[in-house]
């Protein structure tokens, strides 16, 4: 039994709400609007340099007779795949006074206990989402032009659906340039969106457009392929078909409008025709081929880390304008959120980074609130405000690191991971710790290895469909199932290894990534492993905080992009995720894996207690691609504890 070293319970920084500022950026945004209406052009084209047409949907402020003012206004601009349509529609419900209020009261009018708790929290946050989703009635009746444009390939545009690649960063680039230059524009243009529309403008920031003044970005991803596509070397069946089947049937919705007038867009259709199904067919290439010898290499490259995933990845490092990041621990894009806002070189406060304990489409409860962070829309009113209006509201002092401790309560810092982290080892060991008579096996976490070998079994399952890690792979939506599923692990530990430490005697703040090695045997050439590091309560309730995930067979790390601690250990490990470095296991012989988790920032309250569970699946959250799951066969995979090569996991305490 172990008593984890004592921490401090978070910084004693600025208040996580704003203060007084916070006050007045909500008090702002609650005010009389300084325009009465919004004038719409619908459907404006956009030529790109290479010819391809974009439509765009321009929202401006209005006068009482609803004509647009003749003032120049900052811009702010979307570039969205689910057609703007959508989203046009999603703000029309969120602003309009008969259904806002409903809207925003949406939590309380669904507040159901257990069993359907689930729907309160998927509910409760709908308003915060909405209102960075799509139009903001509040920023473009306060001054501000908002462009919402369809990306190619999708909505009303025309070409190719290149889903983030190179050509559509250029038209992120040349749609800022157009928006700038146009004459209801003042010159200065912000990027606003959620998730894909976050990356997109993210990367349209790495490639530095001129007329780009501030970002604000939420839930945006950046390493796309450990992100969501292949976690740890497997697919997130959770969310990818799911996400994929969505984009290409709403790319197929017509301009019904035009088709009624007789003036039907005949390229619109040719260019959908030649791209029916952008890259649904290389995606099932890949989950059922049962080798890699006979798979196409368009099939390959989405597959595996190389050009395809690079040419996705923003130039952070070339970011020089205020960029606002707003995340969530167990977002899809959790991976990415922290590393986008480290790597930009702006000083702290011209950027800043939130992150919460929700998920991707479930931002959290509370915003606006003492003791929480305003609501997202004052947040992006306040930004705007401050950097295409030059208004001194003190957003800029804010944060510059605002965070959800897990199991505490909302934190202000300057950095993270916190800087002043110890890397404590702990072994996994299978004496008993008495605290979960209801998994596979209980063992215990250890200030040492154990004296002698010990084998431990565990075998594929699909508990995981009730899990956190349900929640974070179908981007919130499993949280239906409830928080007997999202926020208490024992159902799904009933198919895994657990290893529990002693009651913590002081508030222990973990930072960063944690890494797991586990020595393993395995009766077949590849195999899955995935972990979770949970704090369990008092009560026996075991909440998962982080969660990571690794296909045997591609086990081989880049130490290039690793984290070591003082001893030499993996205090962060960077699979390589290439069919080349794929090295097929010995069945029978140990195999050592380093499986690092997704970083988080969690307190561990006094009674508490550490737990690692290990499992053999972690279904919907990541599955295997065919070659490897067909060569692991799906059979029961072993754990082996053994002093002279022990399994450890290896915690970042902040001090």
């Amino acid at each position: 039994m172990v008593a984890c070293t004592v921490a401090f319970a978070g910084p004693a920084a600025a208040d996580p709400a704003g203060g007084s500022d916070g006050t007045s950026w909500q008090a702002t945004v609650d005010a009389p609007d300084a325009y009465p209406n919004t004038a719409v052009e619908w459907d404006v084209p956009i030529t790109m340099s290479d010819g391809t047409v974009l439509r765009a949907n321009i929202f401006r402020p209005a006068g009482p007779d609803g004509a647009p003012i003749t003032e120049p206004t900052p811009v702010v601009l979307s570039l969205t795949p689910y057609t703007k349509l959508i989203s046009t529609l999603a703000s029309i419900a969120m602003e309009n006074p008969e259904f806002a209020p409903l809207v925003d009261d949406l939590g309380n009018i669904l507040d159901l206990g257990a069993p359907f708790d689930g729907i309160t929290e998927l509910a409760a946050p709908a308003a915060q989402l909405g209102r960075v989703f799509g139009v903001s009635r509040d920023l473009v009746q306060n001054g501000y032009t908002q462009v919402v444009a369809d990306v190619r390939g999708t909505g009303f545009s025309h070409g190719q659906w290149e889903v983030l690649g190179p050509r559509e960063q250029q038209d992120t680039v040349e749609v800022i340039d157009w928006a700038a230059n146009q004459p209801w524009s003042n010159g200065r243009v912000g990027t606003s969106g959620v998730s894909y529309s976050a990356i997109n403008q993210i990367q349209a920031a790495g490639l530095r457009p001129e007329a780009l003044d501030a970002v604000f970005a939420v839930e945006p991803g950046n390493d796309l392929l450990r992100d969501i596509v292949g976690t740890g070397g497997a697919l997130g069946v959770g969310f990818m078909p799911a996400w994929l089947a969505l984009v290409n049937g709403l790319k197929w919705v017509p301009d019904v409008e035009s088709l009624l007038q007789g003036r039907f867009d005949e390229q619109w259709l040719r260019d959908r025709l030649a791209d029916p199904a952008t890259k649904i067919p290389e995606l099932i290439e890949v989950l059922t081929a049962p080798s890699t010898d006979n798979v196409s290499p368009e099939a390959l490259d989405v597959a595996q880390d190389g050009p395809f995933y690079q040419a996705r990845q923003a130039n952070l490092e070339s970011i020089t304008v205020p960029t606002f990041v707003f995340g969530n621990w167990h977002d899809i894009f959790a991976n990415s959120e922290p590393d986008i806002y480290n790597r930009i070189p702006v000083e702290p406060g011209r950027k800043q980074l939130v992150m919460g304990d929700g998920y991707h489409a479930v931002l959290g409860t509370g915003f606006g609130t003492p003791g929480h962070p305003p609501t997202t829309a004052a947040l992006q009113r306040a930004w705007f405000d401050r950097w295409l209006k030059d208004i001194d509201n003190g957003i800029d002092e804010y944060g510059p690191v605002t965070l959800l401790q897990q199991g505490g309560s909302w934190v202000t810092t300057d950095e993270f991971p916190n800087r002043n982290v110890t890397h404590e080892k702990l072994y996994l060991s299978n004496a008993p710790s008495g605290t979960a008579p209801h998994a596979v096996y209980d063992g215990t976490l250890s200030t040492s290895a154990d004296d002698g070998p010990h084998r431990l079994t565990v075998a594929p399952g699909l508990r995981g469909l009730c899990s956190r890690e349900a929640a974070q792979g179908t981007a919130g939506i499993a949280v239906l199932l409830g928080s007997a599923c999202t926020k208490d692990a024992r159902f799904n530990e009933a198919e895994g290894l657990t290893f529990t430490s002693g009651p913590v005697a002081e508030p222990t703040v973990l930072s960063g990534p944690i890494n797991v090695r586990l020595n393993t045997v395995h009766d077949a050439t590849d195999g899955f492993w995935a972990v979770s590091v949970n704090d369990v309560a008092p009560d026996g309730r075991s909440t998962v905080i982080t969660s990571g995930a690794l296909v045997s067979s591609l086990r081989a790390i880049d130490d290039s992009k690793s984290t070591f601690t003082p001893d030499g250990d993996y205090a962060n490990a960077h699979p390589v995720l290439t069919l080349e470095s794929r090295d097929p296991v010995a069945p029978g012989q140990p195999t050592v894996l380093d499986i690092s988790t997704l970083p988080t920032e969690a307190v561990l309250q006094p009674g508490h207690r550490l737990r690692v569970d290990v499992y053999a699946s972690n279904f919907p959250r990541s599955v295997p691609l065919g070659p490897m799951l067909h060569a692991s066969g799906l059979r029961p995979q072993h754990l082996e504890l053994d002093p002279s090569a022990p399994s450890f996991v290896t915690f970042p305490v902040a001090q």
